[in-house]
Protein backbone atom coordinates (compact mmCIF):
# COMPACT_ATOMS: atom_id res chain seq x y z
CA UNK A 1 0.00 0.00 0.00
CA UNK A 2 2.88 2.39 0.82
CA UNK A 3 4.42 1.74 -2.59
CA UNK A 4 1.09 2.52 -4.32
CA UNK A 5 0.69 5.75 -2.33
CA UNK A 6 4.27 6.70 -3.16
CA UNK A 7 3.67 6.09 -6.88
CA UNK A 8 0.42 8.10 -6.73
CA UNK A 9 2.16 11.04 -5.07
CA UNK A 10 4.90 10.94 -7.70
CA UNK A 11 2.30 10.88 -10.47
CA UNK A 12 0.55 13.98 -9.11
CA UNK A 13 3.88 15.77 -8.74
CA UNK A 14 4.64 15.05 -12.39
CA UNK A 15 1.17 16.22 -13.46
CA UNK A 16 1.47 19.40 -11.38
CA UNK A 17 4.87 20.25 -12.89
CA UNK A 18 3.64 19.76 -16.45
CA UNK A 19 0.45 21.76 -15.88
CA UNK A 20 2.46 24.66 -14.45
CA UNK A 21 4.93 24.55 -17.34
CA UNK A 22 2.14 24.38 -19.91
CA UNK A 23 0.21 27.21 -18.29
CA UNK A 24 3.33 29.37 -18.05
CA UNK A 25 4.15 28.83 -21.71
CA UNK A 26 0.61 29.57 -22.92
CA UNK A 27 0.47 32.58 -25.22
CA UNK A 28 -2.68 34.17 -23.76
CA UNK A 29 -2.23 36.99 -21.26
CA UNK A 30 -5.79 37.38 -20.03
CA UNK A 31 -6.84 34.94 -17.30
CA UNK A 32 -10.24 33.76 -16.10
CA UNK A 33 -11.33 31.18 -13.52
CA UNK A 34 -9.59 28.44 -15.51
CA UNK A 35 -6.28 30.25 -15.25
CA UNK A 36 -6.31 30.97 -18.98
CA UNK A 37 -8.64 32.17 -21.72
CA UNK A 38 -9.69 29.35 -24.09
CA UNK A 39 -9.14 30.01 -27.77
CA UNK A 40 -12.21 30.50 -29.93
CA UNK A 41 -10.83 28.86 -33.05
CA UNK A 42 -11.30 25.29 -34.24
CA UNK A 43 -9.33 22.85 -32.08
CA UNK A 44 -6.34 20.96 -33.44
CA UNK A 45 -4.08 18.17 -32.16
CA UNK A 46 -0.43 18.32 -33.13
CA UNK A 47 1.04 15.47 -31.05
CA UNK A 48 0.55 13.18 -28.09
CA UNK A 49 3.26 12.79 -25.44
CA UNK A 50 3.99 10.35 -22.66
CA UNK A 51 3.60 11.86 -19.20
CA UNK A 52 5.82 9.64 -17.13
CA UNK A 53 7.93 6.51 -17.07
CA UNK A 54 8.20 3.95 -14.30
CA UNK A 55 11.76 3.13 -13.31
CA UNK A 56 11.78 -0.61 -12.59
CA UNK A 57 15.39 -0.62 -11.32
CA UNK A 58 15.60 -2.06 -7.82
CA UNK A 59 17.43 0.27 -5.46
CA UNK A 60 18.46 -0.38 -1.89
CA UNK A 61 18.29 2.05 1.01
CA UNK A 62 19.95 1.59 4.40
CA UNK A 63 17.61 2.56 7.23
CA UNK A 64 19.13 3.20 10.65
CA UNK A 65 17.06 2.78 13.81
CA UNK A 66 18.05 2.77 17.45
CA UNK A 67 17.10 0.46 20.27
CA UNK A 68 16.19 1.66 23.76
CA UNK A 69 19.83 1.15 24.78
CA UNK A 70 21.09 3.25 21.88
CA UNK A 71 22.34 0.39 19.71
CA UNK A 72 22.19 1.01 15.96
CA UNK A 73 20.08 -1.38 13.89
CA UNK A 74 20.63 -1.39 10.11
CA UNK A 75 17.82 -2.48 7.79
CA UNK A 76 18.21 -2.82 4.03
CA UNK A 77 15.03 -1.82 2.17
CA UNK A 78 14.55 -2.56 -1.53
CA UNK A 79 12.43 -0.18 -3.59
CA UNK A 80 11.41 0.00 -7.24
CA UNK A 81 8.64 1.37 -9.41
CA UNK A 82 9.53 5.04 -9.03
CA UNK A 83 7.50 7.22 -11.41
CA UNK A 84 9.48 9.94 -13.21
CA UNK A 85 8.49 12.64 -15.68
CA UNK A 86 9.16 11.40 -19.20
CA UNK A 87 8.21 13.42 -22.26
CA UNK A 88 8.28 11.44 -25.50
CA UNK A 89 6.10 11.80 -28.60
CA UNK A 90 4.04 8.67 -29.23
CA UNK A 91 1.31 7.44 -31.56
CA UNK A 92 0.20 4.55 -29.34
CA UNK A 93 -0.71 4.26 -25.68
CA UNK A 94 -1.54 1.71 -23.00
CA UNK A 95 -4.85 1.24 -21.26
CA UNK A 96 -4.93 3.08 -17.93
CA UNK A 97 -1.84 5.21 -18.64
CA UNK A 98 -1.74 9.01 -18.70
CA UNK A 99 -0.80 11.02 -21.81
CA UNK A 100 -0.52 14.68 -22.78
CA UNK A 101 -2.47 15.85 -25.83
CA UNK A 102 -0.76 18.90 -27.40
CA UNK A 103 -2.40 21.30 -29.84
CA UNK A 104 -4.29 24.58 -30.10
CA UNK A 105 -7.66 25.87 -28.92
CA UNK A 106 -8.13 22.93 -26.56
CA UNK A 107 -9.13 24.96 -23.48
CA UNK A 108 -12.90 24.63 -23.95
CA UNK A 109 -12.80 20.85 -24.38
CA UNK A 110 -15.95 19.09 -23.24
CA UNK A 111 -15.06 15.51 -24.23
CA UNK A 112 -11.92 13.49 -24.93
CA UNK A 113 -12.48 9.97 -26.22
CA UNK A 114 -10.34 7.02 -27.30
CA UNK A 115 -11.94 4.72 -29.87
CA UNK A 116 -15.32 6.18 -28.94
CA UNK A 117 -14.97 5.72 -25.17
CA UNK A 118 -14.97 9.01 -23.18
CA UNK A 119 -12.08 9.60 -20.80
CA UNK A 120 -12.36 11.38 -17.47
CA UNK A 121 -11.66 15.05 -18.09
CA UNK A 122 -10.16 17.09 -15.24
CA UNK A 123 -10.09 20.81 -16.12
CA UNK A 124 -7.30 21.38 -13.60
CA UNK A 125 -5.08 19.35 -15.94
CA UNK A 126 -5.82 21.50 -19.00
CA UNK A 127 -4.47 24.58 -20.73
CA UNK A 128 -5.44 25.97 -24.12
CA UNK A 129 -2.52 24.03 -25.62
CA UNK A 130 -2.56 20.78 -23.64
CA UNK A 131 -4.79 18.21 -21.97
CA UNK A 132 -3.58 15.55 -19.56
CA UNK A 133 -5.84 12.51 -19.73
CA UNK A 134 -5.92 8.81 -18.87
CA UNK A 135 -6.86 6.22 -21.51
CA UNK A 136 -10.01 4.45 -20.21
CA UNK A 137 -9.36 0.85 -19.23
CA UNK A 138 -12.48 -0.22 -21.17
CA UNK A 139 -11.48 1.42 -24.45
CA UNK A 140 -11.39 -1.23 -27.25
CA UNK A 141 -7.85 -2.18 -28.21
CA UNK A 142 -8.74 -4.92 -30.71
CA UNK A 143 -11.59 -5.74 -33.06
CA UNK A 144 -13.73 -3.51 -35.29
CA UNK A 145 -14.17 -0.82 -32.62
CA UNK A 146 -10.41 -0.31 -32.30
CA UNK A 147 -10.35 2.48 -34.90
CA UNK A 148 -7.18 4.21 -33.60
CA UNK A 149 -9.25 7.33 -33.09
CA UNK A 150 -8.48 10.05 -30.54
CA UNK A 151 -11.15 12.78 -30.54
CA UNK A 152 -11.29 16.07 -28.69
CA UNK A 153 -14.61 17.94 -28.73
CA UNK A 154 -14.61 21.64 -27.75
CA UNK A 155 -17.21 24.40 -27.80
CA UNK A 156 -15.85 25.38 -31.22
CA UNK A 157 -15.52 22.03 -33.03
CA UNK A 158 -13.82 18.63 -33.07
CA UNK A 159 -10.23 17.54 -33.53
CA UNK A 160 -9.19 14.06 -34.65
CA UNK A 161 -5.85 12.32 -34.29
CA UNK A 162 -4.70 8.82 -35.28
CA UNK A 163 -3.69 7.19 -32.01
CA UNK A 164 -3.58 3.43 -31.42
CA UNK A 165 -4.24 1.66 -28.14
CA UNK A 166 -1.76 -1.09 -27.39
CA UNK A 167 -3.72 -4.25 -26.47
CA UNK A 168 -2.60 -6.01 -23.30
CA UNK A 169 -0.44 -9.09 -23.89
CA UNK A 170 -2.23 -12.45 -23.72
CA UNK A 171 -2.70 -13.08 -20.01
CA UNK A 172 -4.55 -16.07 -18.55
CA UNK A 173 -6.14 -15.45 -15.17
CA UNK A 174 -7.64 -18.95 -14.91
CA UNK A 175 -7.26 -22.38 -16.53
CA UNK A 176 -9.94 -25.05 -16.75
CA UNK A 177 -7.17 -27.64 -16.25
CA UNK A 178 -3.48 -27.71 -15.45
CA UNK A 179 -2.98 -31.11 -17.11
CA UNK A 180 -3.24 -31.98 -20.79
CA UNK A 181 -2.97 -35.00 -23.09
CA UNK A 182 -3.51 -35.79 -26.74
CA UNK A 183 -6.88 -34.36 -27.81
CA UNK A 184 -7.73 -32.73 -24.47
CA UNK A 185 -8.98 -29.15 -24.25
CA UNK A 186 -8.23 -26.35 -21.83
CA UNK A 187 -10.20 -23.11 -21.60
CA UNK A 188 -8.31 -20.00 -20.56
CA UNK A 189 -9.99 -16.84 -19.28
CA UNK A 190 -8.16 -13.55 -19.12
CA UNK A 191 -7.34 -10.68 -21.48
CA UNK A 192 -5.54 -10.08 -24.76
CA UNK A 193 -6.44 -13.31 -26.53
CA UNK A 194 -7.97 -11.70 -29.64
CA UNK A 195 -4.53 -10.97 -31.09
CA UNK A 196 -3.16 -14.50 -30.55
CA UNK A 197 -2.13 -16.06 -33.87
CA UNK A 198 -0.61 -19.34 -32.65
CA UNK A 199 0.21 -21.20 -29.43
CA UNK A 200 3.16 -23.45 -28.63
CA UNK A 201 4.66 -25.27 -25.65
CA UNK A 202 8.08 -24.74 -24.13
CA UNK A 203 10.37 -27.69 -24.84
CA UNK A 204 8.22 -28.92 -27.73
CA UNK A 205 7.89 -28.18 -31.43
CA UNK A 206 4.22 -29.19 -31.44
CA UNK A 207 1.61 -26.50 -32.03
CA UNK A 208 -1.47 -26.23 -29.84
CA UNK A 209 -4.70 -25.85 -31.83
CA UNK A 210 -6.81 -22.75 -31.23
CA UNK A 211 -10.40 -24.03 -31.11
CA UNK A 212 -11.97 -20.61 -30.50
CA UNK A 213 -10.96 -17.22 -29.18
CA UNK A 214 -12.27 -13.86 -28.06
CA UNK A 215 -10.42 -11.15 -26.22
CA UNK A 216 -11.27 -12.75 -22.86
CA UNK A 217 -11.64 -16.50 -23.59
CA UNK A 218 -9.27 -18.86 -25.42
CA UNK A 219 -10.06 -22.56 -25.98
CA UNK A 220 -7.11 -24.80 -26.85
CA UNK A 221 -6.81 -28.42 -27.98
CA UNK A 222 -3.55 -30.20 -27.30
CA UNK A 223 -1.36 -32.35 -29.54
CA UNK A 224 0.97 -35.18 -28.66
CA UNK A 225 4.08 -33.64 -27.08
CA UNK A 226 7.29 -35.28 -25.89
CA UNK A 227 7.56 -33.27 -22.67
CA UNK A 228 6.84 -33.90 -19.00
CA UNK A 229 5.90 -30.33 -18.11
CA UNK A 230 5.74 -27.10 -20.08
CA UNK A 231 4.35 -23.59 -20.41
CA UNK A 232 2.15 -22.10 -23.10
CA UNK A 233 3.85 -19.74 -25.56
CA UNK A 234 1.54 -17.14 -27.12
CA UNK A 235 2.45 -15.61 -30.47
CA UNK A 236 0.38 -12.48 -31.08
CA UNK A 237 0.16 -9.22 -32.98
CA UNK A 238 0.14 -5.81 -31.34
CA UNK A 239 0.00 -2.45 -33.17
CA UNK A 240 1.57 -3.94 -36.30
CA UNK A 241 4.26 -5.94 -34.48
CA UNK A 242 4.54 -9.72 -34.04
CA UNK A 243 5.41 -10.61 -30.46
CA UNK A 244 5.73 -13.66 -28.22
CA UNK A 245 5.14 -14.19 -24.52
CA UNK A 246 5.44 -17.27 -22.29
CA UNK A 247 2.72 -17.88 -19.71
CA UNK A 248 4.03 -18.35 -16.14
CA UNK A 249 1.63 -21.24 -15.37
CA UNK A 250 3.24 -24.67 -15.81
CA UNK A 251 1.13 -27.46 -17.32
CA UNK A 252 1.60 -31.22 -16.94
CA UNK A 253 1.53 -33.63 -19.89
CA UNK A 254 -0.35 -36.69 -18.56
CA UNK A 255 0.67 -38.70 -21.64
CA UNK A 256 4.22 -38.63 -20.26
CA UNK A 257 3.41 -38.90 -16.55
CA UNK A 258 3.07 -41.99 -14.38
CA UNK A 259 -0.71 -42.20 -13.90
CA UNK A 260 -2.54 -43.82 -10.98
CA UNK A 261 -6.02 -42.85 -12.13
CA UNK A 262 -6.52 -41.02 -15.44
CA UNK A 263 -8.51 -41.21 -18.66
CA UNK A 264 -11.47 -42.66 -16.73
CA UNK A 265 -9.76 -45.72 -15.18
CA UNK A 266 -7.01 -47.03 -12.90
CA UNK A 267 -3.65 -47.13 -14.65
CA UNK A 268 -0.33 -49.02 -14.52
CA UNK A 269 -1.54 -52.00 -12.50
CA UNK A 270 -3.03 -49.99 -9.63
CA UNK A 271 -6.39 -51.20 -8.31
CA UNK A 272 -8.99 -50.21 -5.76
CA UNK A 273 -7.77 -50.76 -2.21
CA UNK A 274 -10.41 -48.76 -0.33
CA UNK A 275 -12.15 -49.85 2.84
CA UNK A 276 -15.74 -49.22 1.81
CA UNK A 277 -18.09 -49.32 -1.13
CA UNK A 278 -18.85 -47.51 -3.33
CA UNK A 279 -15.28 -46.65 -4.17
CA UNK A 280 -13.07 -46.80 -7.25
CA UNK A 281 -13.93 -45.84 -10.85
CA UNK A 282 -17.53 -44.73 -11.16
CA UNK A 283 -19.73 -42.96 -13.67
CA UNK A 284 -20.32 -39.50 -12.28
CA UNK A 285 -18.62 -36.13 -11.88
CA UNK A 286 -15.34 -35.98 -13.77
CA UNK A 287 -12.86 -33.19 -14.22
CA UNK A 288 -11.21 -34.68 -17.30
CA UNK A 289 -12.21 -33.41 -20.72
CA UNK A 290 -13.99 -36.13 -22.71
CA UNK A 291 -14.14 -38.67 -19.86
CA UNK A 292 -17.20 -40.09 -18.09
CA UNK A 293 -15.70 -41.65 -14.93
CA UNK A 294 -13.87 -40.40 -11.88
CA UNK A 295 -12.61 -42.23 -8.78
CA UNK A 296 -15.11 -42.05 -5.92
CA UNK A 297 -14.11 -42.22 -2.24
CA UNK A 298 -16.66 -42.46 0.59
CA UNK A 299 -16.13 -41.55 4.24
CA UNK A 300 -18.95 -42.51 6.67
CA UNK A 301 -19.42 -40.17 9.59
CA UNK A 302 -17.66 -41.07 12.81
CA UNK A 303 -15.21 -43.73 11.62
CA UNK A 304 -11.58 -43.84 10.54
CA UNK A 305 -11.33 -44.45 6.85
CA UNK A 306 -8.72 -45.25 4.17
CA UNK A 307 -9.66 -44.80 0.50
CA UNK A 308 -7.30 -45.27 -2.40
CA UNK A 309 -5.16 -47.67 -4.39
CA UNK A 310 -2.87 -50.63 -3.96
CA UNK A 311 -0.16 -51.82 -6.33
CA UNK A 312 2.32 -54.64 -6.80
CA UNK A 313 5.97 -54.30 -5.78
CA UNK A 314 7.11 -54.19 -9.40
CA UNK A 315 5.00 -51.09 -9.99
CA UNK A 316 6.31 -48.88 -7.21
CA UNK A 317 10.10 -49.02 -7.02
CA UNK A 318 11.09 -45.86 -8.87
CA UNK A 319 9.56 -42.83 -7.22
CA UNK A 320 12.87 -41.10 -6.46
CA UNK A 321 12.79 -39.77 -10.04
CA UNK A 322 9.45 -37.99 -9.66
CA UNK A 323 9.03 -34.39 -8.54
CA UNK A 324 5.26 -33.91 -8.07
CA UNK A 325 2.15 -35.76 -7.02
CA UNK A 326 -0.88 -34.19 -8.72
CA UNK A 327 -4.64 -34.69 -8.72
CA UNK A 328 -8.01 -32.96 -8.90
CA UNK A 329 -10.51 -33.59 -6.10
CA UNK A 330 -14.19 -32.60 -5.83
CA UNK A 331 -15.05 -31.67 -2.24
CA UNK A 332 -18.07 -32.92 -0.36
CA UNK A 333 -20.66 -31.39 1.99
CA UNK A 334 -18.25 -29.32 4.08
CA UNK A 335 -14.59 -28.34 4.12
CA UNK A 336 -12.55 -31.34 5.24
CA UNK A 337 -8.93 -32.02 6.16
CA UNK A 338 -7.62 -35.12 4.39
CA UNK A 339 -4.35 -36.91 4.94
CA UNK A 340 -2.45 -38.49 2.04
CA UNK A 341 -0.65 -41.63 3.14
CA UNK A 342 1.78 -43.93 1.44
CA UNK A 343 2.51 -46.05 4.48
CA UNK A 344 1.04 -49.01 6.37
CA UNK A 345 -1.67 -48.76 8.99
CA UNK A 346 -0.65 -48.87 12.61
CA UNK A 347 -2.69 -50.83 15.12
CA UNK A 348 -4.72 -50.46 17.18
CA UNK A 349 -5.70 -46.94 16.08
CA UNK A 350 -5.73 -47.71 12.39
CA UNK A 351 -3.92 -44.50 11.48
CA UNK A 352 -0.96 -44.03 9.13
CA UNK A 353 2.49 -43.97 10.70
CA UNK A 354 4.64 -40.84 10.55
CA UNK A 355 6.39 -41.34 7.22
CA UNK A 356 4.74 -40.64 3.89
CA UNK A 357 2.03 -38.37 5.29
CA UNK A 358 0.78 -35.03 3.95
CA UNK A 359 -2.30 -33.05 4.99
CA UNK A 360 -4.53 -31.05 2.63
CA UNK A 361 -7.70 -29.00 3.11
CA UNK A 362 -10.41 -29.82 0.55
CA UNK A 363 -13.00 -27.05 -0.02
CA UNK A 364 -16.62 -28.20 -0.12
CA UNK A 365 -18.41 -28.69 -3.41
CA UNK A 366 -15.72 -27.53 -5.87
CA UNK A 367 -12.96 -29.14 -7.90
CA UNK A 368 -9.54 -28.23 -6.49
CA UNK A 369 -6.17 -28.96 -8.08
CA UNK A 370 -3.21 -30.11 -5.99
CA UNK A 371 0.38 -30.29 -7.23
CA UNK A 372 2.46 -31.39 -4.27
CA UNK A 373 6.29 -31.48 -4.39
CA UNK A 374 7.77 -34.89 -3.53
CA UNK A 375 10.61 -34.90 -1.01
CA UNK A 376 11.41 -34.79 2.67
CA UNK A 377 11.45 -31.01 3.19
CA UNK A 378 8.85 -28.56 4.42
CA UNK A 379 5.77 -28.43 2.19
CA UNK A 380 6.73 -31.69 0.48
CA UNK A 381 5.14 -35.12 0.57
CA UNK A 382 7.52 -37.93 1.54
CA UNK A 383 6.97 -41.02 -0.60
CA UNK A 384 10.59 -42.10 -0.16
CA UNK A 385 10.17 -43.93 3.11
CA UNK A 386 10.15 -47.68 3.87
CA UNK A 387 11.50 -50.33 1.52
CA UNK A 388 13.99 -49.91 -1.31
CA UNK A 389 15.26 -46.39 -2.06
CA UNK A 390 12.63 -44.60 -4.10
CA UNK A 391 9.89 -47.14 -3.38
CA UNK A 392 6.37 -46.12 -2.51
CA UNK A 393 6.00 -47.48 1.02
CA UNK A 394 4.03 -50.69 1.40
CA UNK A 395 2.63 -50.44 -2.14
CA UNK A 396 -0.41 -48.39 -1.20
CA UNK A 397 -1.57 -44.86 -1.83
CA UNK A 398 -4.54 -43.54 0.12
CA UNK A 399 -6.60 -40.59 1.22
CA UNK A 400 -7.26 -40.85 4.93
CA UNK A 401 -9.85 -39.04 7.05
CA UNK A 402 -10.49 -39.56 10.78
CA UNK A 403 -14.27 -39.52 10.48
CA UNK A 404 -16.18 -36.52 9.04
CA UNK A 405 -17.67 -34.27 11.68
CA UNK A 406 -21.43 -34.90 11.67
CA UNK A 407 -21.87 -35.84 7.99
CA UNK A 408 -21.20 -38.62 5.53
CA UNK A 409 -18.72 -37.42 2.92
CA UNK A 410 -18.11 -38.40 -0.71
CA UNK A 411 -15.18 -37.13 -2.76
CA UNK A 412 -14.41 -37.63 -6.45
CA UNK A 413 -10.78 -37.75 -7.60
CA UNK A 414 -9.42 -37.40 -11.14
CA UNK A 415 -6.14 -37.09 -13.04
CA UNK A 416 -4.05 -38.69 -10.28
CA UNK A 417 -0.42 -38.91 -11.39
CA UNK A 418 3.24 -38.74 -10.49
CA UNK A 419 5.19 -36.25 -12.59
CA UNK A 420 8.89 -36.06 -13.37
Amino acid sequence: MKNKLFQTKNMYRVIAILVVVAATSASCKKYNSLGFTPGTGAPSITSVHTLSKTDTTVRYDTILTYTASGAVVKTIKASSGKVNAFDSVTTAGYLGNYYVIMGANLGSATTVSFNGVPAYLNRAWMTDNSIIVQIPTNAPATGPKATDSLTVVTLNGKAYYKFAIVPPPPTANSYSDYNFWLGSRITLTGVGFAGVTSVGLTGSTANVTIVSKSDTVLVLQFPSASIKRGNLVFNYTSVGSTLSITAPQELVDLDNAYNIFAFGNNQNGWSNNSWTSPSGPIAGPTHSYGQTQSYVTTFPNGSWQMEGWGGSTSNVTYFSGFKYYTFWILGGVQNEVLTISSDQLATPWQQPTGSGIFTITVPAGVWTYFKIPIGSGSGQINFLSAGALGALANNRLSFFIPGPNGVNETFYVDEVAFVQ
